[in-house]
């Protein structure tokens, strides 16, 4: 078959290879009418695919389950999870996972069809998806890809001609997910739930060879704990610092790999507030902005459970304790993310590198974003517009932040700040660096755009009405998110005052 009739697929099947137990062969759902909606044509080069050959009706039909991709074999994965707290035996309910595509790069990612039809783990649902909320993953994903942040990333979306009933008839739709792997926390809780230490064993042996492995050298359950937690902590970090509020951080949807994963009642916060949910059925904010890192952990105490038995095998007579050892671990990753979060936060202000002495000026900034409900994104490229208007070399700001946030307004003039303000300028001089470079570390970590809640909406609202034009271009403007902000800044400015703060809705 020609390079172009196989579209450039290069499929394995690696996570079949292992035990049973952990999947099942199914087969998408043949869809009625596939026809391509939007494909990820710079992802398509990066895993090796053809764009070309993807485009159209072969595409849609390759990138829907209508028909299976060469080398293509579908699995649906087991795995278990805590949501909210609670413990449950789950697994892919609406998603089939074709193979792991080998790159050029000879690196494995993970090619999955979200909405593809019903599975034996589908606990009675339809195991569809609805078009909006699978172009709401596209563009938010997309767009924490732009910010430098871990992700799993959206091939295409593939209309299916038909409809899925919810509250309403809605226009049906598929995702082409790709991920360095979808092995979860919840995974490696089901594995534990088994009580099957050889296949526990099997998971560890297989996740770390995947993503963690150096020249091949196996890696323990211990170690394998320490890597998880490191990455998580850095994620986690990251998710703060943009003022991403994942909404529901269960164990299924936090991926060992360090990727943000499943989009569904997301958002990016206007007003700063560490309350804020994005739920609708988060009524008692566990999962709220500010409660993210302290459920990370609570996540990672899981994984650690989990990890126990195995743990408990190689320590040797007389050694420490199991439960010692991962206590430890657990705690450095206290430490290791408290490190990230204060140098994220240091850089969001022009500070390098900011030391424990800097903590007190980030807090000040926080409690008056909090107080003020200051927009997250707007005040620090407001603060770069401070710099640049005091002395910066002409054109090294960005384009005027709009004054339509009267929280931010009113905290910039306030007489807190202005105090804040004065420390903040004696600790930047403190630093050795020209204005110029301040302004430079700050443009590369406060992003000028990010995908605003309210106006997405309103672009997924046009796509279901058959204008995806919106879509097209504000992707395009959040592939670059710390580029100069674009002229048009209606898309990129907070709700406005008074709005109902908008909720996004689980398992649509």
């Amino acid at each position: 078959m020609s390079e172009v009739q196989s579209g450039g697929w290069n499929l394995e099947s690696t996570y079949a290879a292992l035990p049973d137990s952990l999947h099942v062969a199914v087969h998408p759902v043949v869809p009625h009418d596939p026809h391509l909606l939007v494909l990820n044509e710079p992802l398509c080069a990066e895993l090796g695919l053809d764009a070309a050959a993807l485009r159209g009706r072969a595409g849609a039909e390759m990138l829907s389950g209508y028909r299976l991709p060469p080398g293509a074999k579908p699995i649906a994965q087991a795995y278990a999870g805590h949501q909210f707290g609670n413990f449950a035996i789950l697994g892919d309910g609406r998603a089939v996972l074709l193979g792991e595509q080998l790159t050029p790069q000879g690196i494995l990612f993970d090619v999955q069809l979200k909405g593809a039809g019903p599975t034996p783990y589908s606990r009675g649902g339809d195991g569809l998806a609805a078009l909006k909320p699978m172009l709401r993953e596209y563009l938010i994903s997309e767009a924490m890809h732009g910010l430098g942040i871990p992700t799993t990333r959206s091939l295409a979306v593939v209309g299916t001609g038909s409809m899925v009933r919810r509250e309403t008839l809605l226009a049906g739709a598929v995702l082409a997910r790709v991920a360095s792997s979808h092995i979860r926390v919840g995974t490696f809780e089901y594995a534990s739930a088994t009580g099957d230490l050889q296949l526990l064993s099997s998971l560890v042996d297989y996740t770390w060879s995947r993503h963690f492995a150096l020249e091949g050298q196996p890696g323990s359950a211990l170690e394998l704990l320490r890597a998880v937690c490191t990455r998580q902590a850095k994620l986690v970090a990251q998710w703060q610092m943009v003022g991403f509020v994942h909404g529901v951080m269960n164990t299924d949807n936090m991926a060992v790999s360090g990727e943000t994963i499943d989009y569904g009642p997301c958002a990016f916060l206007d007003g700063h507030h560490p309350d804020v949910v994005f739920s609708s059925i988060d009524r008692s904010g566990r999962y709220a902005y500010a409660q993210q890192p302290r459920i990370m952990f609570w996540n990672l105490e899981r994984f650690a459970a989990a990890l126990l038995p195995l743990i408990a095998q190689s320590v040797p007579p007389g050694g420490a304790d199991a439960v010692g050892l991962a206590r430890q671990v657990l705690e450095e990753a206290v430490v290791f993310y408290d490190d990230q979060w204060l140098t994220g936060m240091g850089a969001k202000i022009g500070l390098a590198a900011a030391t424990e002495g800097d903590r007190g000026l980030v807090l000040e900034l926080v409690a008056l974003m909090k107080s003020h409900k200051a927009d997250h994104t707007n005040t620090f490229l407001q603060l770069q517009q401070l710099l640049d208007q005091s002395g910066a070399p002409e054109g090294l700001g960005r384009n005027p932040v709009a004054h339509s946030d009267s929280g931010q307004e009113a905290m910039f003039v306030h007489p807190d700040f202005v105090q804040w303000q004065a420390k903040w300028t004696v600790r930047l001089a403190q630093s050795n660096r020209t204005a110029s470079e301040i302004l430079d570390l700050m443009k590369g970590v406060n992003p000028a755009v990010v995908p605003r809640n309210h106006r997405v909406e309103m672009v997924l609202d046009s796509a279901a009405q058959g204008d995806m034009g919106p879509f097209f271009e504000m992707n395009q403007i959040l592939e670059s998110p710390y580029s100069d902000r674009p002229v048009d800044q209606q898309w990129f400015e907070p709700a406005p005052a008074g709005a109902p703060p908008h909720r996004t809705f689980c398992g649509t």
